[in-house]
């Protein structure tokens, strides 16, 4: 037996598919709002904690903001937080956190200037998971006897376009090798959203 609830429930997706389903011109519109409204959630998870002024005590981050997603300890001994809209969200924020338990700085760490790092020492996935926290996916490229490992990282390339970074880490997965922007295909005309 239905309650009350789930026949409205019921009605309201019988509705959306019958003019989503009937008028194909209305599918890129419908796709086109579902895809807003998720970045708009998305966005609202967050805010843009890079703002937050240096030595903002960890507790009142969380308080604001939410425990953060990962926690790590850095190659120097200290102890860093991410907080990641990963997979789908463009938007990480980190932060090396002081003994006395406030952050140093919170910093958007998906963006082009923070993956320049990449290019400083040895990079193992670890560090680079400690860095820029988990990515939104793991490929493996190339053909079969040059297999290569891609970490891919979705954000904002520029604050503008909507990218993936991708991260290489080589055949034998032990670091990273080489890393490049390119298009990300959730968001293309091919892709999920749109027909």
């Amino acid at each position: 037996m239905r309650t009350h609830t789930s026949h409205a429930r019921h009605n309201a997706f019988t509705l959306f598919n019958r003019v989503v389903g009937c008028h194909a011109a209305w599918r890129p519109l419908a796709r086109g709002v579902l895809a807003s409204g998720l970045a708009l959630a998305l966005a609202a998870c967050g805010g843009n904690m890079a703002l937050l002024p240096a030595n903002t005590p960890l507790d009142s981050i969380v308080r604001e903001y939410g425990k953060p997603t990962q926690t790590c300890t850095t190659d120097s001994g200290q102890q860093r937080v991410l907080w990641t809209q990963q997979p789908f969200g463009q938007y990480a924020w980190g932060a090396n956190i002081t003994p006395d338990g406030r952050a140093e700085r919170v910093e958007l760490v998906l963006s082009n200037e923070h993956f320049e790092r990449l290019r400083e020492g040895v990079w193992t996935p670890e560090r680079v998971l400690c860095e820029f926290g988990p990515p939104a996916k793991i490929d493996k490229v190339g053909l079969p006897s040059s297999r290569q490992i891609v970490w891919n990282y979705r954000y904002r390339e520029n604050g503008v376009w909507n990218s993936l970074m991708y991260v290489y880490f080589g055949t034998d997965g032990k670091k990273v090798t080489h890393f490049n922007p390119g298009p990300d295909p959730l968001f293309s005309r091919d892709g999920f959203w749109f027909e």
